[in-house]
């Protein structure tokens, strides 16, 4: 018969910034899940917000991720019959955090075609008589695109994603934010409504029509998959599903396949440098992310799941 209660001695992790009220035990209904000790610890701690405590395996000393994982389940804790505990700081909701990652590159967007006159009189981006010339028609296109993008991500992440995790800790969000309102906002803004860029243009030719085609196909497609994903999960659930939609039979992470899709496109019709950096850097991070991907669905489902050969595009 198993136990009603379940006993665990808690230990701070960190010795320099210790939790002051740390109880020393704690006993947790038999059925308790990760989330739940969190709740029963902030509020014997003193803390408000019950995300800012970290839970740790004693044994590996890594975190628990799973916030819906069954405590009495986590070998290593049973066995030592303890929690590593540890303060994360302030935190902030996911949801939060990429409604402000993408905000970023909109307001930049909106704003610097706005400035555009007084920016590029000052060096190192003053350009002679060219500064009172307006936007292009390939500029505005660029413009249009640009917010097309990002605003499909904020309707994505306000009602379609569904995050495993509740929050991060609130100091991550200048280096998360970072890459976007740098990379894709300010520095592909202030080149490409540059009055001599590559995209200073008004006719259209066929390589500009070629990559709106792209940008379009990928768009949906990404949107498509986006939707699949976010049906995999209940909401407020933390389960993962094998992806079965468009594309997922040639990568693990079809999503950023056509995110990279739809900037492939970007850049034919902006032959921006800004771009392509912008872009480059990002697969990068997208490579790292599926690569973790495909081996999290390897470990949860095993023989059930094909494995992938490429992770994001194929052949990388």
């Amino acid at each position: 018969m198993a136990p009603s209660k379940l006993s665990l001695k808690l230990t701070s992790r960190s010795s320099r910034q210790p939790i002051k009220k740390l109880p020393a035990h704690i006993e947790l209904p038999a059925d308790a899940t990760v989330e739940d000790a969190k709740h029963l610890i902030a509020r014997a701690s003193g803390f408000s917000d019950f995300n800012r405590i970290g839970l740790y395996d004693p044994t590996t000393r890594k975190i628990l991720k799973n916030r819906k994982a069954l405590v009495r389940n986590e070998e290593g804790i049973v066995t030592a019959g303890e929690l590593v505990v540890k303060d994360l700081g302030p935190q902030i909701a996911w949801r939060t955090v990429f409604v402000i990652e993408y905000f970023g590159p909109i307001l930049f967007h909106a704003f610097i075609p706005l400035i555009r006159p007084y920016i590029y009189r000052i060096a190192p981006f003053a350009y002679k008589n060219e500064t009172e010339t307006p936007l292009t028609q390939i500029q505005w296109l660029l413009f249009a695109l640009f917010q097309i993008h990002f605003l499909k991500r904020e309707y994505e992440t306000l009602f379609v994603h569904k995050f495993s995790a509740n929050t991060m800790p609130a100091r991550n969000i200048f280096r998360n934010s970072a890459f976007y309102w740098i990379m894709a906002g300010l520095l592909c803004a202030l080149d490409i409504y540059a009055p001599n860029n590559l995209s200073a243009r008004d006719e259209l030719v066929p390589l500009d029509y070629l990559g709106i085609a792209i940008f379009a196909f990928g768009e949906i497609c990404n949107w498509i998959v986006h939707q699949h994903l976010a049906s995999l999960r209940k909401r407020g659930g933390t389960e993962k599903g094998i992806p079965n939609c468009i594309g997922s039979n040639l990568v693990t992470s079809p999503n950023y396949m056509f995110e990279v899709t739809a900037w492939l496109g970007v850049i034919l019709i902006s032959r921006s440098w800004a771009v392509v950096v912008f872009i480059c850097t990002g697969i990068v991070y997208m490579r790292s992310w599926s690569r973790q991907k495909e081996k999290a669905l390897r470990k949860e489902f095993g023989d059930r799941y094909k494995n992938k050969k490429y992770t994001m595009l194929p052949g990388l």
